[in-house]
């Protein structure tokens, strides 16, 4: 079994200050896998030291030169996919296609944040245009500093590369902590460091959970940004713990993301795109369209073909390549959402597919895919981010209910729209109040695209030049020409 007891500062495994030990379960076979430290706050100051002894030269160097070291993380992953794609299967239950996906999303990130920091040269010291004669402007991209990130357990290597590749493109040195539930991927990227040369105290990773590594990372004083994803709850202690020292904040928080099918939709390509919608990664995601709202001309027909789909579902061992869907990450996660389904059971909603009603493996965290219709939206179901694989359909009888209800919603980070006109789909996306929105698709994550949301969504974008721009800050230098 192995043991998680070190950190990675400096370049070197030290180790842990902490004395409690966590355990790390496969959540197929419900057996321990491993144990990580809790970390201690000894742990933090520690590696803000190393990052903050590390940021001058880093700074300092070439985006060209920068992007030497994403380029060699990006060819790292690749040689290591297959071993990878396997880990995140035993460590987070997700199945052999998902993880594929997964590690083929960090690679592109890494790849085409290596292409922005080549690109930030040319920017750096572009004259800006002024109205006054005789002044020189000059405009200038600095990283922020010293930053902490801090990663969720549903997508490991996916989330830490969003934030760490742009973060070392921009010149800053980072503190990653990875989620304690699922920290083995996340190794990979203290040997990747190692393998490719990256000068010590660039990247530190800390192991431990929220009491022993992440408040502390919050409230340090030597961390310049944070970058969080994963609950409103733990995101709002987080902008709290920033606040404090007005230091800069990114939050990527929760969601309960709408799905609109229209009357000119065909069921069945529709039925594709709203399991694939809400049913991948068993539901663990935050963008996850989990409120379906479909036109009353096409709900029967839909609704068949989601049950004959549902019911065609494999669940079973995430390494068998006849599985379509995992377990829940942990134990925990699974009861979080039984408690939905509790909760629907007194509501009295109708379930087109109930989850409990269906056969599982005897081992494993599992939860079938359940689709509940006719709910009313003032359901708690409706409203609340569930987090697994649970579909809650209301239908509506036009198009101006339809983007009305879409928007009823506290949240706003994603969104999809189907209908037989694109044009007409791309128009009612741009009326949904949401960061990224698809139209006729499954959910395409590009690393050139911004990724993001409204409202209580949370703060900031990931991916695409703005990730880039969100670990830098605009200083302008200004003078007689």
């Amino acid at each position: 079994m192995q043991r998680l007891d070190h950190q990675f500062i400096d370049n070197q495994w030290v180790k842990s200050q902490g004395d409690r030990l966590l355990p790390v379960t496969n959540p197929y076979t419900e057996q321990q896998i491993a144990e990580v430290t809790a970390g201690d706050p000894a742990d933090v100051d520690a590696a803000v030291a190393a990052a903050s002894r590390a940021l001058p030269a880093w700074r300092a160097l070439t985006g060209s030169q920068r992007a030497v070291y994403l380029d060699g993380f990006a060819d790292a992953l690749t040689q290591r996919r297959s071993a990878l794609i396997r880990l995140s299967c035993t460590n987070n239950g997700k199945v052999l296609e998902e993880a594929g996906i997964d590690l083929d999303d960090a690679i592109a990130c890494y790849r085409y944040y290596a292409q922005q920091a080549r690109q930030l040269d040319a920017r750096q010291g572009q004259a800006v245009t002024v109205e006054m004669e005789g002044v020189d402007a000059r405009c200038y991209h600095d990283p922020v500093g010293v930053v902490g990130l801090i990663t969720p357990w549903n997508f490991p290597l996916v989330t830490s590369a969003w934030k760490l590749a742009p973060a070392l493109a921009a010149g800053c040195t980072a503190v990653l902590k990875p989620s304690e539930v699922t920290p083995l991927p996340e190794q990979a990227l203290a040997e990747i460091a190692l393998e490719v040369g990256l000068p010590a105290g660039v990247f530190n990773l800390v192991h431990g959970d929220g009491d022993g590594i992440g408040a502390p990372l919050s409230r340090h004083p030597g961390v310049d940004k944070l970058s969080f994803t994963g609950s409103n709850r733990v995101g709002e202690a987080v902008m709290a713990a920033a606040s404090a020292r007005t230091a800069g904040v990114s939050l990527e928080l929760g969601g309960k993301s709408p799905i609109l099918v229209m009357e000119d939709a065909d069921p069945e390509l529709a039925a594709n795109w709203v399991m694939a919608g809400i049913y991948f990664n068993a539901g663990q995601i935050c963008s996850a369209t989990s409120r379906l709202l479909v036109h009353e001309a096409v709900a029967e027909p839909l609704f068949a073909a989601l049950a004959t789909r549902i019911d065609a579902l494999m669940l079973g061992d995430p390494l068998a390549e006849s599985t379509d869907m995992g377990p829940l990450a942990s134990a925990r996660q699974r009861k979080a959402v039984e408690a939905y389904l509790a909760i629907a059971e007194q509501e009295g909603l109708v379930a087109v597919r109930d989850g409990r009603h269906r056969e599982l493996p005897e081992r494993g965290y599992f939860l079938a895919p359940t689709l509940y219709r006719d709910v009313p939206v003032t359901s708690r179901l409706w409203r609340e981010e569930i987090f697994g694989p649970v579909l809650c359909a209301h239908t509506i009888d036009s198009e101006r209910q339809a983007i009305e209800l879409a928007n009823d919603s506290e949240f706003g980070l994603a969104g999809t729209v189907i209908s037989g006109d694109s044009a007409r789909a791309q128009r009612i996306g741009r009326e949904l109040r949401a960061g990224c929105i698809w139209f006729n698709s499954e959910q395409l994550v590009l690393p050139e695209t911004g990724w993001g949301g409204f409202k209580r969504s949370g703060i900031g974008r990931e991916l695409g030049p703005w990730g880039l721009a969100s670990y830098q800050q605009v200083k302008h230098v200004v003078g007689p020409a």
